[in-house]
């Protein structure tokens, strides 16, 4: 397999948008590559845009942002709109791609898979890709219930210190969602075991992405 090498330490600058429609969505679904490109690129610089976030979700939102993309952080969008809700308020969360995020003209946005079976979750990738055209999507993964993981045909291999990492930081920081039979280290370690083996990643975990368009 050919690997696509890009040697981001000679990056002076590199806009990154994550997306996601509730507060976890984001560090579950790429929290590994984030650390990553905080780590590898010095010019880097995350945007976070949360669309469901309140109560003691939202500090939880903004402490998880922190220590994911660290001092390459830009103040988090954290908006209020009801989990589960977001179809029937979907002019209003256009809005906020067409007014807040679409001035940033990112290098590269994380959103959530259009094939998603959680309805928040499509909505979020289908305003992604009407408000980003030409830019590089990569459409991560969200384990659930439905059962609607497919196969990605993007991959991100992870070195043991950062998988490790970022499950320590969802499983230190969401405690809200610590009751939730699913909400546990192995779901997020099994995952990426997987998407390890599925790419031959050298210490058998990554992280794996949807990709519509890319141009090389």
């Amino acid at each position: 397999m050919i690997h696509l090498n890009l040697d981001l330490r000679a990056t002076t600058s590199l806009t990154v948008l994550c997306l996601g429609a509730h507060c976890d969505d984001i560090e579950i679904g790429c929290g590994g590559t984030i650390l990553r490109l905080a780590e590898q690129c010095p010019g880097c610089e995350f945007h976070w845009a949360v669309f469901s976030a309140t109560g003691v979700r939202a500090v939880e939102a903004q402490s998880a942002a922190a220590l994911f993309a660290g001092s390459h952080l830009k103040a988090p969008l954290l908006k209020t709109f009801e989990d589960g809700y977001l179809p029937y308020w979907g002019a209003d969360v256009k809005t906020v791609f067409e007014r807040e995020l679409k001035q940033l003209s990112p290098d590269l946005v994380f959103t959530h898979n259009g094939q998603d079976a959680h309805q928040d979750h499509r909505l979020i990738a289908e305003l992604t890709w009407n408000t980003f055209r030409d830019h590089l999507i990569l459409e991560y993964e969200i384990p659930k219930y439905d059962g609607d993981i497919g196969r990605p045909s993007v991959f991100a291999p992870l070195e043991q210190e950062v998988y490790e990492k970022k499950v320590r930081y969802i499983m230190d920081v969401f405690q809200s969602q610590r009751t939730k039979r699913w909400f546990q280290p192995e779901t997020f370690l099994s995952l990426m075991r997987l998407r390890g083996m599925e790419c031959n990643s050298p210490s058998g975990y990554a992280e794996a992405f949807y990709c519509r368009k890319m141009v090389l």
